[in-house]
């Protein structure tokens, strides 16, 4: 019933920039947490960004200055996007969330949660 479908992968080259949508469907919440995660082959899951409803934002040192994420509470849908890419950033890009309704929130990064609910990933891969 819960469903996260990412989309807006592809090839870009080094420098170029790519958007990542991620809608969301199947429940509501009124506190909640939205993130971007990453994992190349045979290497683990980064967190790369995330939102939180009281609009606190994180994003891991790699991407600082280069990436933004984004929600539209509207639309269900969280965005990321990637400016400045670079060959490092070839990764499948996943949307997760956590609803936060019945949870005791943190005040460091919302990459602390334990998301319940992925997406099935899009490829992003960036030429040099």
């Amino acid at each position: 019933e819960v469903q996260l479908v990412e989309s807006g992968g592809g090839l870009v080259q080094a420098g170029g920039s790519l958007r990542l949508s991620c809608a969301a469907s199947g429940f509501t919440f009124d506190d909640y947490a939205i993130g971007w995660f990453r994992q190349a082959p045979g290497k683990g899951r980064e967190g790369v960004s995330c939102i939180t409803s009281d609009a606190r934002a994180y994003y891991t040192n790699s991407v600082k200055g280069r990436f933004t994420i984004s929600s539209d509470n509207a639309s269900n849908t969280v965005y990321l996007q990637m400016n400045s890419l670079k060959p490092e950033d070839t990764e499948v890009y996943y949307c997760a969330t956590e609803n936060l309704d019945t949870i005791l929130k943190v005040t460091t990064t919302c990459m602390l949660y334990n998301y319940d609910y992925w997406g099935q990933g899009t490829q992003v891969t960036v030429s040099s």
